[in-house]
């Protein structure tokens, strides 16, 4: 992401982004795009009738790949563009967005599956959550964009450059990992959720992330809000996309 952003802001753009703020936007889009997604897979993996245990193990690994690369690479491709981030605040962030969810959700598990079984689990407490999913998602977008609506309104060619980034970004990501299942002759259900999931981001990390150290009206906040903007109707273009492409992979038994 450092790279298409650095390509499109400091040089496509450059004549109509001023360098400070290319450099703002090149910081926003690098905290969306270091951060893999997590609770949302869940989300597209369902759309896609996507295999739950695949998906799982996908999530756990991008829980991890967090939790050891998250701050490094930060702190790298913002060194390259000359912006210095304390450590204890990424810190901070992951374990308040990634280890406390990571923990209380295998306590939960623990607990449920002890008292009532996994089938218990499975088939009826997760599924009570469904709904809640989908209204968390929504309280966060309206809690993010309370803070930045005004300067989307204010800003509309600003927010139409930032999108074009990172709207490809999730294009490649997807289409590479969706076309190298293909061709390691992946089942769909494995093919589609994998797509996914490397096209999508923690956004909610990024957006924290961002408001803790720039503030809530920073032009590298709003890079993060544009991406959150963008990400969802995308995301859900590329579910459709894997939908009707079902038939180019062999069927799981």
């Amino acid at each position: 992401m450092f790279g298409l952003a650095s390509l499109f802001f400091l040089v496509i753009f450059k004549t109509l982004i001023p360098a400070h703020l290319a450099k703002d936007f090149i910081t926003g889009a690098v905290l969306l795009g270091t951060a893999p997604c997590t609770a949302m897979v869940f989300v597209w993996s369902n759309l896609t009738k996507g295999d739950p245990a695949h998906t799982l193990v996908q999530v756990s690994i991008n829980d991890l790949l967090i939790l050891i690369l998250f701050v490094p690479i930060v702190q790298l491709l913002l060194g390259v563009n000359n912006v210095q981030i304390p450590w204890d605040t990424l810190i901070f962030s992951i374990v308040l967005f990634v280890v406390v969810p990571l923990i209380g959700g295998f306590l939960t598990r623990a607990f449920i599956t002890k008292r009532q079984g996994e089938e218990y689990f499975n088939e009826k407490f997760v599924t009570r959550f469904d709904g809640i999913t989908t209204i968390g998602l929504l309280l966060t977008l309206i809690i993010i964009f309370s803070f930045q609506g005004d300067i989307i309104l204010a800003q509309p060619l600003f927010v139409l450059l930032i999108a074009v980034p990172l709207i490809l970004q999730n294009i490649i990501s997807a289409t590479f990992t969706y076309q190298l299942c293909k061709w390691t002759k992946q089942p769909h259900n494995i093919a589609a959720p994998a797509a996914l999931i490397a096209a999508s981001d923690l956004f909610e990390l990024s957006v924290a992330v961002a408001i803790a150290l720039f503030g809530p009206t920073s032009p590298v906040v709003l890079a993060c809000t544009v991406g959150v903007l963008t990400e969802v109707p995308v995301m859900l273009l590329l579910v459709k996309f894997v939908n009707i492409t079902k038939h180019w992979f062999p069927q799981h038994n």
